[in-house]
């Protein structure tokens, strides 16, 4: 829509209230709202003026004056808030020079979408990610100077055979086997639905939606592929839908990758193609259907997937998952149908479906921040021609250490991510899409807020393990 259609669609939808959502550098939307009296046509292009001081990574106090700019392509009711509200995510601008904030992730995907085109490569990176969650009927958490616990639970856990829950009537999910029983014992069909109906009500288009392998909630729903900052937007409202309609049910969601110990993680998949005048560029006659360029854009990705983790896998928690020697996409090989390869070529007959699984990353990530990364890796392997090497058709999973020396891995930790990252950032700095204040910014925050706290914190394990000592 226009600004115009917009000022008249919130009319026709009788509109009482406007609100502003943009997304803060670590990944989590922030927001606020006017009165429909305060929202015209002008708003698109004068602004809203904010305090970027109180945004984490962002501006400092004495140079804190920001601007949003709604997009009005971005306009959509609001499905939660019981006054009609209009919903629009908004880009971030300097007021003085009127130019996009380097620190602001849609900027960043965005220019990371001038750059595909501005390289002739193609005009279109499409992304479809799947991203898992759990749903949880309680959680409760503490981090103090002398106490550290976090306890979540399900009626779904299997820890809850025993429980007296008036009456305990069972069906519930064995450890890793929570792929794909009917109910009873998938007891999150109809929570499912209803979050599948409020995802299409913006306009999001679904494609499934299933429980997933761990015991205690764990759940998929999955969205259709679409350009890459078109997803990113979508991504967020992936999120915001499916955590509202769990907390109007009395329930809780996590994109955590890891909060059940000894169970299946939650992995957001990346399937991805580079198109051009309407074709895909990553069909051809070559292993698994695929292009010459989409080998290359594997071997961008694998040459760079450690310092990719940084964005793909960026918290602490994602590395209970990254654990090598469990089923999880660490080693970086390619494999057409094998589910064990961390890069998979989804089997199709269909030239237009051609593409490339990424299965290391997760949903605590920045989705611009990530697709952004991502292309930017492939893009940096098709220019240079990165050779991914043979593909590995083998289960990894069952191969022996001996086999497995020569196979490299993503990082295994957050802080190897941004150690990798820091060496290793020059293709994202093509066309000016990162910037070297993005990356310095990124590792310094992830560093001193997140890798800092957890490695010097005390945890119950440790206790378990040393208090007799």
């Amino acid at each position: 829509m226009t600004p115009k259609e917009v000022v008249q669609f919130a009319k026709e939808n009788n509109v009482k209230m406007v609100d502003y959502k943009f997304l803060d550098f670590v990944g989590i939307w922030q927001h606020f709202s006017t009165p429909m009296s305060e929202f015209d046509e002008d708003t698109f292009e004068e602004g809203i003026g904010f305090d970027g001081s109180s945004i984490r990574g962002w501006q400092p106090i004495h140079n804190s004056d920001m601007l949003l700019i709604p997009v009005p392509e971005t306009a959509k009711i609001d499905p939660f808030i019981e006054a009609p509200t209009l919903s629009l995510i908004c880009n971030i601008i300097d007021p003085i020079t009127r130019e996009g904030y380097t620190r602001d992730p849609r900027f960043i995907a965005s220019k990371a979408e001038a750059y595909l085109k501005s390289t002739g490569i193609g005009d279109t990176a499409y992304f479809g990610p799947e991203p898992e969650f759990f749903i949880f009927d309680d959680v409760r958490f503490e981090s103090t100077c002398n106490q550290s616990f976090y306890a979540v639970d399900s009626m779904e856990g299997r820890w809850n055979t025993g429980r007296d829950e008036y009456p305990n009537l069972g069906y519930k999910p064995r450890h890793k086997e929570g792929y794909f029983p009917c109910a009873p014992t998938d007891s999150m069909v109809d929570l499912r639905n209803e979050m599948v109906e409020v995802l299409q009500s913006v306009g999001m288009r679904i494609e499934a939606s299933h429980h997933e392998v761990a015991s205690g909630g764990q759940c998929e729903i999955d969205m259709r592929f679409d350009s890459l900052m078109n997803m990113a937007d979508t991504l967020q409202w992936f999120k915001y839908i499916i955590k509202n309609v769990a907390v109007r049910n009395g329930k809780t969601v996590t994109f955590m990758p890891k909060p059940i110990y000894n169970d299946n993680g939650s992995g957001m998949h990346c399937h991805q193609s580079i198109w051009k005048d309407g074709v895909n560029q990553f069909a051809g006659d070559g292993y698994g259907g695929l292009s010459k360029m989409a080998m290359y854009y594997i071997g961008g990705i694998m040459k760079h997937a450690k310092a990719l983790c940084a964005f793909t896998n960026p918290s602490t928690n994602s590395y209970k998952r990254l654990v090598p020697g469990f089923e999880a996409p660490v080693n970086l090989a390619y494999s057409n149908r094998n589910r064990s390869a961390s890069l998979r070529i989804p089997v199709t007959n269909a030239p237009a479906a051609k593409r490339v699984e990424y299965r290391t990353p997760d949903p605590s990530c920045n989705g611009y921040l990530a697709f952004a990364a991502l292309l930017m890796a492939g893009l940096d392997g098709i220019e240079n021609k990165i050779d991914p090497g043979q593909p590995l058709d083998k289960d990894i999973y069952g191969l022996s250490p001996e086999e497995l020396k020569d196979i490299p891995c993503v990082a295994s930790s957050l802080e190897e991510a941004l150690d990798a990252l820091k060496e290793d950032h020059e293709f994202l700095l093509k066309g000016d899409v990162f910037t070297q204040d993005v990356i310095d910014t990124w590792i310094e925050y992830k560093t001193e807020n997140e890798v800092n706290p957890v490695r010097m914190r005390p945890v119950p394990e440790e206790f378990n393990l040393y208090y007799d000592i």
